[in-house]
């Protein structure tokens, strides 16, 4: 039987970054993946194939760019599903091929199959053949996947699920997505831009209720600026699927109304994906959502297995998955070079405009009993706004605290946001104040300069100067 310091199940971004720096500092790992390609959501049916297709929406559509330079973009053809599918499938295709180049650098030792645990040491590798491996330690990477209410009838042709969707072979003339999370409303926009007819059908009366409320409904206004009718507290009772593929489906609501569309896309929910892996045999806890309990070092109650990324519940982030397999290999092995998880890390939402986060809303700002204050500034307001077009009324907010001007929170709407959001992640690890903002000298023009003018903004605020109100418009 082989023998390994260390078995990895699944080679998204948890479990490959894990087999990699266990190989690193000289440990025997073995990495089961039960599918063809490399990179599971991550790579495949999640994280870069949805932000690909964002910026191939951003591309096609020209919505950024149209009337900014006197001139739109025209394609001299009407754009189809593989002009859409392009950039994505090159991007999936090769991140799995460098995913399977690190590990064979590495010298991680691969299997494909599917693993099923058959005692705490020892997995089983179904494929095309059996066998079974002893491992030290164990690391569960196996992510997640879609959930499926047993009443919509999924049927990958027209009622998808957010793997299915990435699969389509034609445009929708229309779609409804139901829920109103990261997943959903991310499609939703990238649809809009498409020029398709989208409605978000969501049971609360906002979406994304983890951000501040004031990007929150800043993004609610910039998608029914795109066409996306949002049908806040209701939900979906019944399902009609005509035999005739030409017909809209039937979707009835809890409101009594009959919602018309070409598809439909469910994307509220995600589960662990641990059925195959018969934890039962090594007497491994699970719970809800087939997720696997796990304590701060990403370790079970089975102390040599360990597990990250989805499998494990919140916050199933692509970012934070990659440094808990690292952080449970430092546990493994007493590597000492990374022992927990940042408490603090930014949020990106990859919608159309983009919405990126750390830090204390203003509302958790009110519900801790902090006094503070607020700062804005506008893309349309600094120099690199104006030359890119004002995109989507753009906006950078900070938060922070009154008597010291030390910034507890950032929040960004607006093109690039997610890659704006690092410089706020700074500010507030090190509990910079506006003051050392205004200090700080940026490149000109840059979007950079937000974050200068929602200092002087805020400084205007507590002096009781306000410079200007969320939202307002100023046209130079």
């Amino acid at each position: 039987m082989k023998s390994y310091d260390l078995i990895v199940i699944g080679s998204g971004p948890a479990g490959e970054k894990a087999a990699v720096k266990a190989a690193y500092f000289g440990n025997t790992v073995a990495l089961i993946e039960k599918e063809q390609a490399f990179g599971g959501a991550g790579v495949q049916t999640g994280t870069l194939p949805s932000k690909t297709l964002k910026e191939t929406a951003l591309y096609l559509s020209g919505i950024y760019q149209k009337g900014v330079f006197g001139i739109d973009k025209d394609l001299g053809r009407e754009t189809g599903i593989q002009d859409f599918m392009y950039r994505k499938n090159i991007v999936v295709n090769t991140m799995d091929k460098i995913i399977k180049y690190n590990l064979e650098k590495h010298g991680v030792t691969v299997f494909q199959g599917t693993a099923s645990f058959i005692d705490k040491n020892h997995v089983k590798i179904s494929g095309e053949t059996s066998e079974t491996i002893y491992g030290k330690y164990i690391l569960i990477a196996t992510g997640s996947y879609p959930y499926h209410p047993k009443n919509i009838p999924f049927d990958n042709e027209r009622i998808h699920d957010s793997d299915s969707i990435l699969n389509i072979k034609k445009f929708p003339k229309s779609i409804c997505v139901l829920g109103a999370g990261v997943i959903g409303c991310e499609y939703a926009t990238i649809f809009a831009a498409m020029g398709i007819k989208t409605y978000i059908v969501n049971n609360k009366d906002e979406i994304l209720t983890f951000l501040d409320k004031e990007i929150s409904k800043a993004l609610v206004t910039q998608m029914k600026k795109r066409n996306i009718s949002i049908l806040f507290n209701n939900s979906i009772v019944d399902y009609h699927i005509p035999d005739d593929p030409d017909q809209n489906l039937n979707l009835t609501l809890e409101s009594g109304e009959i919602l018309q569309v070409d598809s439909f896309l469910f994307a509220a929910g995600r589960s662990g994906n641990i059925k195959l892996l018969q934890c039962e045999n090594a007497g491994i806890k699970t719970g809800d959502r087939e997720t696997i309990i796990v304590n701060e070092m990403f370790q079970s109650n089975i102390p040599n297995i360990y597990a990250v990324g989805d499998t494990i519940g919140f916050p199933a982030l692509a970012s934070t998955s990659m440094e808990q397999g690292r952080i449970a290999v430092t546990h493994m092995f007493k590597t000492a070079d990374l022992e927990s998880l940042a408490d603090i890390f930014p949020y990106g939402i990859y919608t159309i405009p983009e919405v990126s986060l750390i830090g204390l809303t203003e509302e958790k700002a009110k519900e801790n009993g902090i006094d503070y204050n607020v700062g804005y500034s506008y893309y349309r307001d600094i120099s690199r706004g104006m030359i890119m077009g004002y995109p989507d009324n753009g906006f950078l907010k900070l938060i922070f605290e009154s008597k010291t001007k030390i910034v507890i929170g950032v929040h960004i709407i607006g093109h690039h946001a997610t890659e704006l959001i690092h410089y706020g992640m700074a500010i507030i690890r090190e509990k910079h104040t506006l003051s050392h903002i205004i200090g700080t000298v940026f490149n000109y023009p840059t979007l950079h300069n937000l974050y200068k003018y929602a200092s002087y903004d805020g400084l205007g605020n507590l002096a009781g100067k306000k410079i200007k109100k969320a939202g307002e418009q100023f046209i130079p």
